[in-house]
């Protein structure tokens, strides 16, 4: 979002809110059989969905909203995901760190007060980066997970780190070059920057799935214990009362819009036909639940509020 999804676009559009440490629903946990997985928010913004969504008309976009209660100007979730294995805690996107002002980053203080210290993270695995995602890396130049390795898709660290890729997205893109250099160079000048190649093993239990589109080295991270598989992504959804019934809807933030309906598609269909749980960066927090057809488009299924 803000690198992908928010700061040019949003400027002026961020909706400042309280502390969101001060709200209730900051996290909330399920189980893969002996793991512990906590959804962590990083605060939320509004999000001008009418600027910002492309292959639907404004009728349509209108409608679709208004049928779920909501205006284009939508209020989007920025979720952050901790895998606790009891050996290892894995730190899945980082939110926006201090991007999006007031909106976003709280999640240090919000993995705090879910009994989670930041020191404490072992790994970060980046779904991509864009400010949203990544931009919590680091505050003041210092890394905020110091202990932690962080993990990227190569493509990404080549697309977003290399300024003369610039005239490959959209003008109003070009401010992520800068804020990528920013948010990751504390932690390569730490030695802690890793990247792979998608599709690749992280850990047992663990992989990287390439999703590409949205970004050059987006990843799909699965996670499968216990008997019970959970699909992380990123920004395979950003409007979930739009996207889901029509996946073809695209977003300027896309680096290849095509690629992305493409994805988009794909990673529906497949996670309707498992039946896996999904957890999903911009969905109404904890972005938790699953995916079901319906008709010729899907519709999202959060998981109960009792869900453990």
């Amino acid at each position: 979002m803000k690198a992908s999804l928010l700061l040019a676009a949003l400027v002026g559009a961020v909706l400042s809110l309280p502390t969101q440490a001060a709200t209730p629903a900051t996290s909330w946990q399920m189980s893969l059989g002996d793991w512990r997985i906590t959804a962590v928010s990083d605060g939320s913004v509004v999000v001008p969905l009418d600027k910002l969504l492309t292959h639907i008309t404004p009728e349509a976009l209108a409608s679709r909203m208004a049928a779920v209660g909501k205006t284009p100007q939508a209020e989007t979730a920025i979720n952050t995901y901790v895998i606790d294995t009891g050996r290892q805690r894995y730190l899945v996107d980082t939110g926006a760190g201090a991007l999006l002002g007031n909106a976003g980053g709280h999640l240090p203080d919000n993995l705090r007060a879910a009994g989670i210290p930041p020191e404490s993270i072992d790994q970060v695995l980046l779904t991509h980066i864009h400010g949203d995602h990544s931009g919590g890396l680091q505050h003041d130049g210092v890394p905020v997970f110091p202990n932690a390795t962080v993990r990227v898709e190569q493509k990404d660290v080549d697309f977003w780190l290399d300024p003369a890729h610039a005239s490959q997205v959209e003008a109003s893109q070009r401010h992520t070059f800068a804020e990528s250099e920013r948010s990751l160079r504390p932690v390569i000048n730490a030695g802690k920057l890793q990247t792979f190649t998608a599709p690749v093993k992280i850990a047992e239990g663990i992989e990287a799935i390439p999703a590409p589109g949205h970004t050059p080295g987006s990843v799909i991270y699965r996670v499968t214990h216990g008997g019970k598989t959970l699909l992380l992504w990123g920004d395979i959804i950003h409007a979930e009362p739009v996207q889901m019934p029509q996946p073809e809807v695209a977003i300027h933030f896309d680096v290849d819009q095509t690629q992305a309906v493409a994805t988009r598609k794909q990673v529906l269909e497949k996670a309707a036909a498992d039946g896996d749980w999904i957890a999903s960066a911009h969905i109404a927090f904890p972005g938790i639940g699953k995916v079901e057809k319906n008709g010729q488009g899907y519709r999202w299924m959060p998981a109960p509020q009792t869900q453990r």
